[in-house]
């Protein structure tokens, strides 16, 4: 097969995305959150579990510590308490805390709205702060690759081989898709994996643009 040219790809990220957004609209967020800091909180706390799960969580986090700085005073051992259910528990709890200090001392109980301010706060990434960005802010500084987002990118054949880190598959997807479309592509993405091109068992027969991928039928 010979290989794609960028423009041949951006024509057919095109229509992809206007099938996307066809099925999803911008596609919307599977966290509950209220505010970006309790957002910021709930990314962090979706790593390796579902986002259902951290929904079922953050209720009784937020009764607990209704506000950053209520958060900044909890004892390790209790926010450990409420999140146990989540997985890397005390990581995650250690985390929180020292985030919630953070946005005290330096943002004035505010999450910032700068990516690289995002990306300081413990816990947080590029993947969390793209998120943030996308999401609370909506401004969008580059898309969040999580797993649905780099599978369905290498599916897609719109990175190759050699994008073989969300960094990497990121900086690729940012190369295809106008910055106007980056702000829907992860939650889009993430409905779409979890529908049709799914880890095990893609869908592929009822997909609605299995015309537009290579890997169609192969799995």
């Amino acid at each position: 097969m010979p290989r794609e040219s960028l423009a041949s790809k951006r024509e057919r990220a095109a229509l992809i995305e206007e099938r996307m957004f066809d099925h999803y609209g911008e596609g919307a967020c599977s966290l509950d959150y209220t505010d970006p800091f309790r957002l910021t909180c709930a990314v962090v706390l979706s790593a390796q579990c579902t986002d259902a799960a951290v929904n079922k969580v953050t209720p009784l986090l937020w009764e607990a510590y209704p506000t950053a700085r209520d958060l900044a005073g909890a004892r390790l051992e209790d926010v450990e308490d409420i999140i146990h259910p989540l997985g890397f528990f005390h990581s995650k709890a250690k985390n929180l805390i020292a985030l919630a200090q953070m946005v005290c001392a330096e943002y004035g109980g505010q999450v910032p709205a700068d990516i690289d301010e995002l990306q300081k706060l413990p816990g947080v990434g590029r993947k969390t702060a793209n998120c943030v960005m996308c999401e609370a802010f909506r401004d969008p500084q580059g898309i969040a690759v999580d797993t649905h987002v780099d599978r369905i990118a290498h599916r897609l054949k719109l990175a190759g081989p050699s994008a073989d880190t969300p960094a990497k598959t990121e900086a690729t997807l940012l190369k295809v898709y106008p910055r106007e479309q980056w702000l829907y592509i992860n939650h889009q993405w993430v409905h779409f994996g979890r529908e049709f091109c799914r880890s095990q068992s893609p869908k592929c027969g009822e997909c609605f643009i299995g015309d537009l991928c290579p890997s169609r039928g192969r799995f």
